[in-house]
């Protein structure tokens, strides 16, 4: 789950096959991730539990955000209650807000569901990619 403003089991190989694409625009300038402490530290721990402690995939990430280039960082964010059946997911929303960004990518259900939040579009990894070739044609 990423908050992105524009300017990768089954389910890890559905992560790596669109964080791939994704991490390449990213790379390429043509977006910035937008985060806060919350959000990498879930990151971390969804990576951990998933049994990439120490492995390529959790350093490529936090290599990612190491970076700095592209990336926009929110010490502080508001307090919104958006996701009523996940509220530990306000934290995207909240970081989407605070950052001003166009869209927040996502798998998870309780937040796809919201579809828009005060004009921030709420879209899967693949509506993303695809919502962005389209564009760029």
């Amino acid at each position: 789950m990423s908050c992105i403003r524009k300017r990768g089991s089954k389910s890890l190989i559905f992560i790596h096959k669109y964080f791939c694409r994704i991490k390449v625009l990213k790379q390429a300038g043509q977006l910035t991730l937008c985060l806060t402490k919350p959000i990498v530290d879930e990151y971390v721990d969804v990576l951990k539990r998933l049994g990439l402690q120490n492995e390529r995939e959790l350093d490529e990430l936090l290599g990612l955000f190491a970076q700095g280039f592209y990336v926009l960082f929110s010490a502080e964010t508001p307090d919104l209650f958006v996701v009523k059946e996940d509220p530990a997911d306000n934290k995207f929303i909240e970081c989407a807000v605070a950052l001003k960004a166009a869209c927040v990518i996502s798998g998870d259900k309780h937040l796809t569901v919201i579809r828009d939040y005060m004009g921030i579009k709420v879209v899967s990894p693949k509506e993303f990619l695809d919502i962005y070739t389209e564009f760029k044609r």
